[in-house]
């Protein structure tokens, strides 16, 4: 069995340091193998431009934030994936990393851009993709993303397993929709959404909390509260998410028929 969860909190806005210490507190206690937390974790949400996010942002290659992440998966025999808000030469991205025992492991940059991320923040500009934690096919996707079941189904096609989904969910659509994403991809989602109200002087968000494991056929495992801090871990099968027959004649990948859905592409 692989064990994975997440850990819903409140991060305070530009507080990068205490809000990396208080990750690190609340998961020393953690035993799992894969733990899922926020989009933009450690920054805050609601940048007020372009300028104050270049202020914020990190390149995770040499990032204190990273490094210290890092130390925490070798210490406790973990893996991370943590949405951040990621510099990338003169380029800012909202991006979700999978991190290690030994370091940075891959990187997804987020795709679709929602509301006024679109002021602050580039386009994704890296494919969908899988990456293997002890044997189990790790999809990433973040927040928005939700919402475009191309994304969810790019990443079944590449393998994957599990998908992790850090959110800074505001709409209360999401929880109810990844339920159909695991069950008509048969994968396990993990979405680890925020908490709490960000005030700032040009707007103000309220943020759903209700993160979540769902397994495939869309059964929901745990979902959090609305308010409040919870780390919750439970064990997975893996098998349950690569069997793909819903029915004994019919399997949700070998019954596609792709020459029919060009239009998706064009």
């Amino acid at each position: 069995m692989f064990r994975v969860g997440y850990y819903q909190f409140c991060p305070s806005f530009g507080q990068v340091g205490p809000n990396l210490r208080r990750v690190v507190d609340a998961l020393r206690r953690a035993d799992a193998d894969l733990i899922v937390l926020p989009e933009l974790a450690f920054t805050g949400y609601c940048f007020r431009d372009r300028d104050e996010l270049a202020s914020l942002a990190e390149d995770p290659r040499t990032s204190t934030t990273i490094d210290a992440l890092t130390a925490l998966c070798h210490e406790r025999e973990f893996y991370l994936v943590t949405g951040f808000a990621e510099r990338h030469a003169d380029k800012y991205f909202n991006s979700a990393l999978l991190i290690g025992p030994h370091g940075l492991l891959d990187t997804y940059r987020k795709l679709h851009l929602f509301d006024t991320e679109k002021a602050c923040f580039d386009r994704g500009d890296l494919p969908l993709r899988t990456s293997s934690v002890r044997g189990l096919n790790v999809g990433m996707m973040i927040c928005f993303d939700w919402i475009f079941p191309e994304v969810a189904r790019s990443l079944t096609l590449s393998g994957a397993d599990l998908i992790c989904h850090p959110a800074n969910l505001v709409l209360t659509y999401c929880q109810q929709a990844m339920t159909v994403r695991c069950l008509e991809n048969l994968v396990f989602a993990v979405t680890a959404n925020r908490y709490g109200t960000e005030t700032r002087p040009h707007t103000e968000l309220s943020f759903t909390g209700q993160s979540q494991i769902v397994a495939p056929r869309g059964k929901v495992l745990h979902r959090a509260p609305a308010e409040r801090d919870d780390l919750y871990v439970v064990p997975i099968d893996v098998e349950q998410a690569r069997d793909k027959h819903l029915t004994d004649r019919n399997d949700l990948l070998a019954d596609r028929r792709p020459a029919f859905y060009r239009e998706l592409c064009e």
